[in-house]
Protein backbone atom coordinates (compact mmCIF):
# COMPACT_ATOMS: atom_id res chain seq x y z
CA UNK A 1 0.00 0.00 0.00
CA UNK A 2 2.71 2.60 0.99
CA UNK A 3 4.47 1.85 -1.96
CA UNK A 4 1.32 2.26 -4.57
CA UNK A 5 1.33 5.75 -2.50
CA UNK A 6 4.55 6.64 -3.30
CA UNK A 7 4.47 5.59 -6.53
CA UNK A 8 1.33 7.71 -7.23
CA UNK A 9 3.17 10.78 -5.30
CA UNK A 10 6.27 10.42 -7.95
CA UNK A 11 3.91 10.14 -10.96
CA UNK A 12 1.76 13.44 -9.86
CA UNK A 13 5.29 15.53 -8.68
CA UNK A 14 6.59 14.62 -11.97
CA UNK A 15 3.14 15.37 -14.20
CA UNK A 16 3.19 18.83 -12.52
CA UNK A 17 6.90 19.33 -12.97
CA UNK A 18 7.28 22.41 -15.87
CA UNK A 19 7.95 20.96 -19.24
CA UNK A 20 11.94 22.19 -20.27
CA UNK A 21 11.60 21.07 -23.77
CA UNK A 22 13.12 23.35 -26.21
CA UNK A 23 10.15 24.84 -28.30
CA UNK A 24 11.51 24.05 -31.87
CA UNK A 25 8.65 26.00 -34.18
CA UNK A 26 8.29 29.08 -34.62
CA UNK A 27 4.65 30.73 -36.38
CA UNK A 28 5.59 34.23 -37.92
CA UNK A 29 3.10 36.29 -40.26
CA UNK A 30 3.49 38.73 -42.94
CA UNK A 31 1.15 41.57 -43.80
CA UNK A 32 -0.10 43.61 -46.77
CA UNK A 33 2.12 46.35 -44.79
CA UNK A 34 5.16 44.98 -45.52
CA UNK A 35 5.90 43.93 -41.80
CA UNK A 36 6.36 40.41 -40.15
CA UNK A 37 4.63 40.33 -36.53
CA UNK A 38 8.09 39.11 -34.67
CA UNK A 39 11.12 41.12 -34.63
CA UNK A 40 13.58 38.34 -33.61
CA UNK A 41 13.09 34.69 -33.09
CA UNK A 42 15.52 32.27 -30.59
CA UNK A 43 16.41 28.76 -31.59
CA UNK A 44 17.64 26.62 -28.50
CA UNK A 45 20.52 24.51 -29.83
CA UNK A 46 19.09 21.61 -28.49
CA UNK A 47 16.70 21.26 -31.51
CA UNK A 48 17.56 18.79 -33.62
CA UNK A 49 15.62 20.56 -36.07
CA UNK A 50 13.99 23.90 -36.42
CA UNK A 51 10.51 24.53 -37.96
CA UNK A 52 9.02 28.43 -39.36
CA UNK A 53 5.76 28.70 -40.13
CA UNK A 54 4.95 31.22 -42.42
CA UNK A 55 1.69 32.96 -42.78
CA UNK A 56 0.73 35.41 -45.39
CA UNK A 57 -1.73 37.46 -42.97
CA UNK A 58 -2.76 40.28 -45.82
CA UNK A 59 -5.34 39.91 -49.07
CA UNK A 60 -2.94 40.84 -52.24
CA UNK A 61 -1.42 38.35 -54.72
CA UNK A 62 1.59 36.97 -54.24
CA UNK A 63 2.70 38.70 -57.37
CA UNK A 64 2.11 42.05 -56.09
CA UNK A 65 2.88 41.69 -52.56
CA UNK A 66 4.11 38.50 -52.00
CA UNK A 67 6.36 37.20 -48.98
CA UNK A 68 8.87 34.26 -48.22
CA UNK A 69 10.82 34.44 -45.02
CA UNK A 70 14.71 33.69 -45.68
CA UNK A 71 17.96 32.74 -43.33
CA UNK A 72 21.39 34.19 -44.05
CA UNK A 73 24.13 35.84 -41.79
CA UNK A 74 23.48 39.20 -41.64
CA UNK A 75 26.72 40.19 -43.91
CA UNK A 76 25.32 38.16 -46.44
CA UNK A 77 21.70 39.63 -46.63
CA UNK A 78 22.03 42.56 -49.37
CA UNK A 79 23.52 40.18 -52.00
CA UNK A 80 21.68 37.59 -51.54
CA UNK A 81 18.26 40.36 -52.17
CA UNK A 82 19.90 41.42 -55.23
CA UNK A 83 20.56 37.90 -56.37
CA UNK A 84 16.89 37.17 -55.72
CA UNK A 85 15.43 39.79 -57.68
CA UNK A 86 17.47 38.54 -60.56
CA UNK A 87 16.33 35.00 -59.91
CA UNK A 88 12.80 36.45 -59.89
CA UNK A 89 9.33 34.75 -58.56
CA UNK A 90 9.27 31.16 -60.35
CA UNK A 91 12.53 30.69 -58.33
CA UNK A 92 10.80 32.93 -54.86
CA UNK A 93 13.01 35.22 -55.37
CA UNK A 94 16.25 33.56 -54.12
CA UNK A 95 19.03 32.62 -56.37
CA UNK A 96 19.14 28.84 -57.01
CA UNK A 97 21.57 26.78 -55.40
CA UNK A 98 22.69 29.73 -53.36
CA UNK A 99 25.23 28.40 -50.05
CA UNK A 100 24.74 31.75 -48.43
CA UNK A 101 21.11 30.72 -47.93
CA UNK A 102 20.44 28.95 -44.63
CA UNK A 103 17.07 28.16 -44.81
CA UNK A 104 13.72 29.51 -47.08
CA UNK A 105 10.33 28.92 -47.54
CA UNK A 106 8.97 29.58 -51.08
CA UNK A 107 6.70 32.87 -51.93
CA UNK A 108 3.17 32.93 -50.90
CA UNK A 109 0.45 35.82 -51.30
CA UNK A 110 -2.46 36.93 -49.18
CA UNK A 111 -4.41 33.69 -47.10
CA UNK A 112 -1.61 31.54 -48.13
CA UNK A 113 1.18 29.87 -45.45
CA UNK A 114 4.54 27.81 -46.18
CA UNK A 115 6.80 26.18 -43.87
CA UNK A 116 11.03 25.16 -43.42
CA UNK A 117 12.58 22.78 -41.56
CA UNK A 118 16.46 23.49 -41.02
CA UNK A 119 19.05 22.02 -38.84
CA UNK A 120 19.95 24.41 -36.39
CA UNK A 121 23.63 23.13 -36.29
CA UNK A 122 24.22 24.85 -39.73
CA UNK A 123 24.34 28.11 -37.42
CA UNK A 124 27.50 29.22 -35.43
CA UNK A 125 27.28 30.22 -31.72
CA UNK A 126 27.50 33.56 -31.31
CA UNK A 127 27.01 34.24 -34.91
CA UNK A 128 24.67 37.12 -36.60
CA UNK A 129 21.84 35.96 -38.61
CA UNK A 130 18.97 37.71 -40.00
CA UNK A 131 16.08 36.43 -41.49
CA UNK A 132 14.29 38.55 -44.29
CA UNK A 133 12.04 38.51 -46.84
CA UNK A 134 13.17 38.96 -50.47
CA UNK A 135 10.28 40.03 -52.35
CA UNK A 136 11.82 42.99 -54.06
CA UNK A 137 12.17 45.79 -52.24
CA UNK A 138 10.47 44.09 -48.76
CA UNK A 139 14.02 43.09 -47.14
CA UNK A 140 14.63 46.66 -46.00
CA UNK A 141 11.88 46.93 -43.37
CA UNK A 142 11.32 43.06 -43.41
CA UNK A 143 13.10 41.46 -41.20
CA UNK A 144 14.48 40.30 -37.92
CA UNK A 145 16.88 38.54 -36.08
CA UNK A 146 17.74 34.79 -35.30
CA UNK A 147 20.06 33.89 -32.24
CA UNK A 148 21.08 30.47 -31.63
CA UNK A 149 20.89 30.15 -28.04
CA UNK A 150 21.38 27.81 -25.06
Amino acid sequence: MLHRRLAAIAVLAFASAPVLAADCTVEIEGNDAMQFNKPAIEVSQSCKEFTVKLKHSGKMPKQAMGHNWVLAKTADVQAIATDGIAAGLPQNYVKAGDARVVAHTKIIGGGESDSVTFSPAKLAAGGSYTYFCSFPGHSSLMKGTLKLVK
